[in-house]
C-alpha cells in the first residue's frame, strides 16, 4: 500500500513531464507493424516499443544477466548480494527489490522497465498507464525463461544471441537428463519445503525447484493440493501430510541463513518421531538447496540447477 501510494504521488506530480519518460512508447492493446518491437509479456499485455530501448529499469536483479547475454545494459536496477554482475554495479539503485523505490525509477526516464511476475504487476500497471512502457516477465519454470530471453532479445534486436543460448541451455539439460537412470530407480517422490520466518509450505510444480524436479521425472507430493491464497507455487504444509505422502526425498529452500535454516529443521526432526518416519529422512536424503539457483531465478543457469539436483541423487551418473 505504502509503495503504491507513492507511486501514484509520484507519478501525478509528474504527469506533465512523462513524454519525456515514454520515450516513444507505448502500452497498447494492438500491435504496430512499424514499430521496433511489439512484446507481449506474461501479463498477456501488448507493449509497442517504437524506437529501441536505451533507459532500461530493471526490478529484479535476476533480468540483468539474460538481458545482457542478448545486448542489453540498463540505467537502474534492484540491490542485490547474490545476482549483482559487475557490468551492473555502477546503474543507479532503485532500493530493494520488494521496496521498489517508485520515484527514483520515475526519475532515470526509462524508455522500458521490467517487472517480476507476481511481485511488480500493479507497479507495472501504473507505469504503463502512465505512457512508461513495462513489461511483465516470469522466469520460474524452464519455458518461462526461454520466452524471457526471447523476449529480451526483441528489446535488443539481437534475436540470433538468444536463440544460441537457448540451444546451448537445451543441449547441457538433455546431456544431464541423459546420465540419469533409465529404470524404475528414477521414479521418486520429492517434497519441497520452503521455509520463511513466517513457517513451512510445501512447493507446487510451478515453483522454481518444482519445476527442476518435474523436469527431471520426479513426482511432487504437494501436486494436486489446493494452492495458498497469496502464493500460487505454495501449498500449506503439515507433518501429517508428509508422513503420509512418505517422500523419497525432501529438499528445503529458504529465504534465510542455510546454516540457521538447517539447524532449526534438524532440531525439529529430532524432538518429533514423526518425522523419523519419513523415508527421505530415514535414509539421510534430506537436502537444502542454494538460493542463488533454487530461490531466485537461475535464468540463463537453469541447466546448472538441473544438474545440481540430479547430482545430489544420482551422484555416481556424474563421476
Amino acid at each position: 500500500m505504502k509503495i503504491t501510494v507513492l507511486i501514484l504521488s509520484v507519478l501525478m506530480s509528474l504527469c506533465f513531464m512523462l513524454t519525456g519518460c515514454g520515450g516513444g512508447s507505448q502500452a497498447v492493446n494492438a500491435p504496430d507493424e512499424n514499430a521496433f518491437a511489439n512484446i507481449v509479456d506474461d501479463e498477456g499485455n501488448t507493449v509497442v516499443l517504437r524506437e529501441k530501448p536505451q533507459r532500461i529499469v530493471v526490478l529484479s536483479a535476476s533480468f540483468l544477466e539474460p538481458l545482457h547475454e542478448v545486448g542489453g545494459d540498463v540505467v537502474g536496477r534492484p540491490d542485490s548480494k547474490t545476482k549483482m554482475p559487475d557490468y551492473a554495479k555502477n546503474a543507479e539503485s532503485i532500493g530493494q527489490v520488494y521496496q521498489i523505490d517508485a520515484e527514483k525509477v520515475v526519475s532515470l526516464k526509462p524508455d522500458l522497465v521490467i517487472a517480476n511476475k507476481g511481485m511488480n504487476e500493479k507497479v507495472a500497471k501504473l507505469l504503463n498507464d502512465n505512457s512508461i512502457p513495462t513489461i511483465v516477465m516470469d522466469m520460474k519454470n524452464y519455458d518461462s525463461i526461454k520466452n524471457e530471453l526471447r523476449v529480451f532479445a526483441q528489446v535488443t534486436g539481437e534475436k540470433e544471441k538468444a536463440e544460441a543460448i537457448i540451444a546451448d541451455m537445451d543441449n547441457r539439460i538433455n546431456v544431464t537428463l541423459s546420465k540419469l537412470p533409465k529404470d524404475n530407480s528414477r521414479q521418486k517422490k520429492v517434497a519441497i519445503i520452503h521455509s520463511t520466518a513466517q513457517g513451512l509450505s510445501l512447493q507446487l510444480d510451478g515453483s522454481i525447484a518444482g519445476s527442476i524436479s518435474k523436469l527431471i521425472g520426479w513426482e511432487n507430493i504437494a501436486g494436486g493440493m489446493t494452492p495458498l491464497d497469496k502464493n500460487p507455487d505454495a501449498a500449506p504444509y503439515s507433518l501429517e501430510t508428509l508422513v503420509q505422502q512418505n517422500p523419497d526425498i525432501v529438499f528445503i529452500t529458504s529465504m534465510g541463513s542455510i546454516e540457521s535454516i538447517k539447524k532449526n529443521m534438524d532440531k525439529e526432526m529430532d524432538a518429533n518421531p514423526a518425522w523419523r518416519s519419513v523415508a527421505a529422512v530415514e535414509n539421510n536424503l534430506v537436502y537444502y538447496l542454494p538460493q542463488d539457483l533454487f530461490l531466485l531465478s537461475p535464468g540463463i543457469h537453469y541447466p546448472e540447477a538441473v544438474e545440481y539436483m540430479a547430482k545430489l541423487i544420482y551422484p555416481r551418473s556424474f563421476y
